[in-house]
């Protein structure tokens, strides 16, 4: 992207108040004279410049930082957005170290503008008419009878996942991320585990520590599979999809990204059959059974991703500690919670899970 010197000037100018003359810009530690303006064409993000201007006749300094997206936790626009203004409010408040004059960002088209300001940042989303998924799983568990509107809405859900996921993405480092997130992000496993008091009742502090190491090997099995990085939800539950007429749905609160594991989405929505199952029978049985094998074998037979059955484990542990969790779900009984971390502990001890035989996992 080329860096204006006009345009840099009146960036400067709109957060000193005044005019600004650029005297030099120029790599920061390179040797020499200012930049020609057509060498600010090969402007890199990554690379900070030393920028000596003068305003209101006195010659001053600063250097423009910014931060390349590969690797290290900054591929997202919001990892970059989120290090660089814990930087600019943060910096200030060290002694002795470089003041941070301003938070800027590039617009399209190149301008410059100032976020100097930002208190708190917020989305503006627009309104979804619809019901969501999960009141058909709470009509069934209170005893709704399973219709054909509920196979073929089962049937939507399973054939939009293997739509979005047929997009790939070639990212070994980004699909490394992903997986190390799902163990270690303050949402995911870790967080969950952290979220858990040590003295629930249904599980302790000892096993809560087992099932992180278990995941922790998980991440290892899986950090290299960067072949099934594909397009992704990321949070694909039955609270974040809405049903209008038939099977027409709409999806709310993507999270953690674009691109990520399929098994994240599948194991998301599935282990809601298993969670209100058990909240009706105390295992998976009738209609909830039939609507997990349908799911399953649905997306199974669209995709032919086999190799799902196998790297799915840690996504069913993270969404089982979700639905057990005291804090998301507090009226459900201390039996289910128990049912669900054998159905944690049992899944991460297999290489391959069979869809069929979920009951044994809740022993």
């Amino acid at each position: 992207m080329p860096l204006s010197l006009e345009e840099l000037e009146r960036y400067l100018a709109s957060i000193h108040g005044a005019g600004v003359s650029i005297i030099s810009v120029r790599e920061l530690g390179r040797a020499g004279g200012g930049i020609e303006p057509e060498e600010l064409k090969g402007f890199g993000y990554g690379t900070p410049y030393l920028i000596e201007f003068s305003v209101r006749g006195e010659r001053r300094s600063a250097v423009l930082e910014t931060m390349r997206a590969e690797g290290f936790g900054h591929e997202h626009l919001a990892d970059r957005l989120q290090c660089l203004s814990l930087a600019h409010s943060t910096y200030n408040k060290l002694p002795r170290h470089a003041r941070a004059i301003d938070l800027g960002y590039f617009a399209r088209g190149g301008a410059m503008r100032s976020i100097g300001d930002i208190e708190e940042p917020f989305l503006l989303v627009e309104r979804v008419e619809g019901s969501e998924y999960y009141r058909d799983l709470e009509r069934i568990r209170d005893g709704g009878a399973l219709g054909p509107l509920d196979l073929t809405r089962c049937d939507a859900l399973s054939g939009y996942l293997a739509e979005i996921h047929s997009v790939k993405e070639d990212s070994p480092g980004l699909y490394a991320r992903r997986i190390r997130e799902l163990v270690g992000h303050g949402e995911c496993i870790m967080g969950l585990l952290d979220s858990y008091p040590a003295d629930s009742g249904f599980a302790s502090a000892r096993e809560l520590e087992e099932i992180e190491r278990m995941c922790v090997g998980w991440r290892w099995k899986l950090k290299g599979k960067a072949h099934r990085l594909c397009q992704v939800h990321g949070d694909f539950h039955p609270w974040n999809v809405l049903f209008r007429e038939g099977a027409d749905f709409s999806v709310l609160d993507r999270s953690r990204g674009e691109w990520g594991e399929a098994a994240d989405d599948v194991a998301a929505m599935d282990i809601n059959y298993l969670f209100f199952s058990l909240q009706a029978h105390g295992r998976l049985e009738g209609a909830f059974m039939e609507l997990h094998e349908r799911f399953m074998r649905g997306y199974l037979d669209l995709t032919g991703d086999e190799e799902l059955l196998r790297v799915i484990q840690p996504f069913y542990a993270w969404r089982a500690l979700v639905v057990a969790s005291p804090i998301w779900y507090p009226t459900i009984s201390a039996d289910i919670r128990r049912r669900l971390f054998n159905f944690i502990r049992n899944v991460l001890s297999i290489d391959e899970v069979d869809v069929g035989d979920f009951n044994s996992y809740l022993r």
